[in-house]
């Protein structure tokens, strides 16, 4: 039976008999709430989705939630097909990646594509056009010439990092 302290307004059953609770005994009655509404897997997954699957993948996909073994994967109609033939693939990169067998199956639900956001125009700055034109300046003019230097270019502006979201370098 429930004692109430009125000075405290606490229960007998509320307190630690021997003095103040430790922090870990509190621990599981707060956590448990959150890990019923996500799962440590599916937060992991969501958290690393991207290095587990790759960026390619990843911009096309998003996991939804672990339920059961299955992994929903919410992507548009054609990747999902795709996805299929990869499913193998995938549930040993996600097991692998969390370190346990969670993953037993793949799930997929069609949702729109997402559109990525279109790549800025790229004007190549005018220090990387005059050392591409000048290392090909002893070469005759013609075709080979132009491919030359727009290599040149083209090598030159990517050693500057890129600013658009899906490009990593």
């Amino acid at each position: 039976m429930a004692v109430k302290d009125t000075d405290s307004g606490m229960t007998t059953d509320d307190r630690h008999v021997y003095g103040p609770r430790p922090l870990s005994a509190l621990v599981p009655r707060l956590t448990r709430p959150a890990f019923r509404r996500r799962a440590p897997a599916t937060a992991q997954v969501l958290a690393d989705w991207s290095a587990i699957v790759g960026p390619a993948i990843a911009a096309v996909t998003t996991p939804r939630r672990v339920s059961a073994g299955t992994l929903t994967i919410a992507c548009a109609g054609p990747i999902a097909m795709e996805l299929q033939y990869l499913s193998a693939e995938l549930i040993g990169r996600i097991n692998a990646h969390l370190g346990s067998q969670t993953v037993a199956a793949l799930r997929f639900v069609q949702t729109a594509a997402l559109p990525l956001p279109p790549l800025p125009i790229q004007t190549t700055p005018a220090d990387v056009t005059a050392a591409a034109d000048q290392a090909v300046a002893g070469l005759p003019d013609g075709e080979l010439r132009a491919a030359l230097a727009a290599l040149g270019r083209a090598v030159l502006a990517r050693r500057k990092p890129s600013t658009h979201p899906a490009i990593k370098q």
